[in-house]
């Protein structure tokens, strides 16, 4: 899936370093943590030069939100299925949840990266979120009350921050969010 970079148009060769610089993000990351991961590294590992890495991504946090930003976005939400609003809904929040809880190293980035200040950082919060608020929506039914959707989004967004400074696992926090959810729901 070709996914369109935050900060400009690509052509197919440039997509195509895009793409090699997010996988290399990824080994770099594994390797030296998000401490130590620099823009300079990725571009190495992904046999580009560092002005080139530049080009597409302003800082190490920019680069790690892309990932997220592609991970979550070539994620199928959950089928929709014949089950209730409700059961749809923890099944959204939870694949949230556990889009990143077998990378220890990425879920702790993402979470330091998507609370960094960097514009484009924030502009692909913004599509995270803006993501997140469909799948909601979509899961809830077209009648979804708007306060429930910020209560749900208010409690997926401090599960995750709660996960990613290691707080819990994200499978428990998965399983907490579920619980948390359920009450919301219920009300």
């Amino acid at each position: 899936m070709s996914l369109e970079a935050t900060r400009r148009r690509l052509t197919e060769k440039q997509a195509d370093t895009v793409d090699r610089l997010t996988r290399a993000a990824l080994e770099v990351l594994s390797r030296e943590g998000f401490a130590g991961l620099t823009v300079r590294m990725v571009a190495a590992a992904a046999g580009v030069g560092t002005a080139t890495a530049y080009t597409y991504f302003s800082s190490k946090e920019h680069l790690v939100a892309e990932v997220f930003w592609r991970r979550l976005a070539s994620t199928p939400p959950p089928a929709d299925d014949e089950s209730g609003s409700t059961a749809r809904t923890v099944a959204v929040l939870r694949q949230i949840a556990m889009l990143v809880a077998d990378e220890p190293a990425l879920a702790g980035a993402v979470t330091s990266a998507l609370l960094g200040t960097d514009p484009d950082v924030a502009h692909l919060r913004m599509r995270v979120g803006t993501e997140i608020r469909k799948r909601l929506v979509t899961a809830l039914g077209e009648d979804a009350d708007p306060d429930i959707v910020e209560s749900l989004e208010l409690l997926y967004a401090g599960a995750l921050v709660r996960a990613g400074m290691g707080y819990a696992s994200y499978a428990e926090i998965a399983d907490r969010l579920e619980q948390a959810a359920l009450r919301i729901l219920r009300d």
